[in-house]
């Protein structure tokens, strides 16, 4: 059978780091994502704990509300940017070397 698919390390930090930067309870950020009335209650705790990965879609919405590039999500070599929702569309912000290896965020 195929090996599981490799998951960007700081996915979970970034979206909470999203949601309360917008400062939001879990159930309205469902509602941001659009997904309040389909009874995915649980999903943000569990995206942001890492424990289910968000949908592309979903990754996407988040990336609209901080007005990030998806990749800014994904590559665990970009933090996103100290305000949120960025002012201007942020390609994210580029870490040290020095922070890449062992050091998290």
């Amino acid at each position: 059978m195929g090996s599981a698919r490799e998951r960007p390390e700081r996915l979970a930090e970034k979206l909470l780091q999203i949601r309360d930067a917008l400062g939001v309870s879990q159930g309205e950020m469902l509602n941001r994502l659009g997904m309040g009335e389909r009874g995915y209650r649980h999903y943000v705790s569990q995206f942001e704990l890492g424990k289910r990965e968000p949908s592309l879609l979903v990754l996407l919405q988040y990336a609209r509300l901080a007005n990030v590039y998806v990749e800014a999500l994904i590559d665990d070599d970009v933090g996103l940017p100290d305000r949120l929702p960025s002012p201007t569309k942020s390609e994210g912000v580029r870490r040290a070397a020095s922070q890449r290896r062992g050091k998290k965020h």
